[in-house]
């Protein structure tokens, strides 16, 4: 709870610290359930990550948005400062001195190719160049060909030695997680991912100054911060509850992004800290039995959906349209899909299905800002260049959250291709969501539950994932009826279950049982400044 300097106490419901391992913009479930909170008449101060090192902060409604320095030394493991002497006996040392004698290496050769044109345009020129400089310059250019050749081996061999050890999958690794988790069990995540400690030593005090009444630790990094702040206060004598709103399913995310070791520390990190949790939420109700089940959890985890925001639309700020976008005018069949591009978004079958589907084009809503193209966006248009269909895919930057909806909806139909994994099973997606307030006929892969909820609202056609045959059918098939797709969203309440201002209520819900009030009051005690130069 705040104080409003000379005007007295502020009237809140009390202090919520809201805690998230990235820069806050792009998050837009952080972002609104910072902005409800404060709109319910809570003090809502959210911290983030400072990509670029330079704190900042910022109001976003009646909220204080703060981007902390996170300094990540020990974001590097001690094998990383050391010669693998065994698969690099003559590697260069971990300490950039490769990369400097690569570049030495290239700043050479570049000089003696200009030294040798200037000997060339002398003897155009008509002038005398001695036989001994040629000769010199050759045996220079021998000498610097065989030592760049020692050089790109020395470098190899440190490059091999340190992708072999990426993974941390060899036998001494293997040993090392297995030696540290028989002896330490849930706590040997401070052994086998000590970068976490990076999370704790920037947040932890900032948290601890801020006093806060009510701990809103989003995912699995900030569960452990959040947990750790409120046994300290506790300990303190302070009553502080902890939220945990778990976003993913952690055991299910794929290894193959980091390492074996990575997920087996996160997930000990996970399973020490849950239990100090006075409440959790998470993005399903899938996902919800999951936890309660994982974690052994008293109550089943609340569900706050990451609907979209649908109030109030702004006249000044109308959606761009997505047709003049494309290029089309609107009777030419178009799908869309929203959000980022990689291989487990699915998003090559629809590229590959369009050499099938004649005259539809492909909307791809994907472009970070400030940017033309990324490398997964790049293949995606190398492969409809070599299908003769890249005229028909379109790459557009993302719009503001509160404008995806409208933006959208001049599409004809909408995709979600994930492939199977584990959380694209139990997941209703942003996107989902987004679509269906566009009230667009949704074309789904056949991951679990959006297959389901697809298939029980029909609001869509369900296709067996990365199947394009089946995903040619499902188009077909949308795009032959449209109107039988959108009218499953004149059910009574559908859409009004499927908004951000019904999950506000949810969140808040939790929020004023774990107080035990629901009154506003008055602050007792000031907000910390934020230090100088950070706004």
């Amino acid at each position: 709870m705040g104080v409003d300097g000379a005007e007295g106490a502020r009237v809140t419901r009390g202090r919520v610290v809201m805690l998230v391992d990235n820069g806050v913009h792009g998050d837009s479930r952080v972002q609104k359930a910072a902005r409800s909170a404060a709109e319910a008449g809570w003090e809502v101060i959210l911290l983030g990550k400072a990509l670029d090192g330079l704190p900042r902060s910022w109001q976003l409604g009646g909220a204080e948005i703060r981007l902390l320095a996170v300094p990540d030394p020990l974001g590097r493991r001690r094998h990383e400062f050391r010669r693998v002497w065994r698969r690099g006996p003559l590697a260069y040392p971990p300490n950039g001195v490769a990369a400097h004698r690569a570049q030495a290496m290239r700043a050479w050769r570049t000089d003696l190719r200009l030294r040798e044109a200037e000997l060339t345009l002398a003897a155009r020129a008509g002038q005398r160049t001695s036989a001994w400089r040629r000769r010199a310059l050759r045996a220079e250019a021998l000498a610097a060909g065989a030592t760049q050749k020692w050089v790109s081996f020395r470098y190899w061999q440190l490059t091999r030695g340190q992708r072999a050890r990426k993974k941390l999958a060899g036998p001494v690794d293997r040993f090392y997680t297995w030696f540290w988790e028989t002896v330490r069990g849930d706590g040997a995540w401070r052994r086998l991912e000590p970068a976490l400690w990076d999370w704790e030593l920037a947040f932890g005090p900032v948290v601890d100054e801020l006093r806060p009444d009510i701990i809103h630790a989003n995912d699995y990094k900030m569960l452990g911060v959040g947990a750790r702040a409120t046994l300290r206060a506790r300990a303190a004598g302070r009553q502080v509850k902890l939220v945990w709103d778990a976003h993913e399913y952690l055991p299910g995310l794929n290894p193959a992004l980091n390492s074996a070791r990575w997920l087996r520390a996160q997930c000990a990190h996970e399973r020490e800290y849950a239990p100090v949790a006075d409440a959790v939420v998470t993005v399903s109700e899938s996902l919800a039995d999951l936890l309660q089940q994982e974690h052994r959890l008293r109550e089943r985890p609340a569900v706050v959906l990451n609907a979209p925001d649908v109030g109030p639309v702004d006249a000044s700020e109308p959606a761009p349209d997505l047709r003049a976008s494309c290029g089309i005018g609107p009777d030419v069949p178009l799908l869309a899909y929203s959000g980022g591009i990689a291989p487990v978004r699915g998003v090559d079958v629809a590229v590959e299905a369009l050499s099938q589907l004649p005259g539809v084009h492909l909307a791809l809503v994907s472009l970070p800002p400030g940017k033309t193209s990324t490398p997964s966006i790049g293949k995606l248009l190398a492969r409809a260049g070599e299908l003769g269909v890249a005229d028909r895919v379109h790459t557009l930057p993302y719009v503001a959250h509160h404008q995806v909806a409208a933006f959208l909806s001049a599409a004809d139909a909408a995709i979600s291709p994930l492939v199977h994994l584990p959380n694209h099973e139990i997941a209703l997606s942003n996107k989902f969501f987004e679509y269906s307030h566009a009230r667009l006929p949704i074309v789904t892969s056949d991951v679990k539950t959006m297959a389901e909820t697809a298939r029980s609202t029909g609001q869509g056609e369900v296709f067996k994932a990365q199947d394009v045959a089946d995903f040619v059918r499902a188009v077909r098939a949308v795009l032959a009826d449209p109107a039988r797709y959108r009218a499953a969203y004149d059910r009574p309440g559908l859409l009004e279950r499927w908004t951000w201002e019904r999950q506000a209520e949810v969140l808040d819900g939790v929020y004023t049982r774990l107080l035990g009030q629901d009154q506003p009051r008055a602050a007792d005690r000031a907000t910390p400044a934020v230090p100088s130069g950070a706004r």
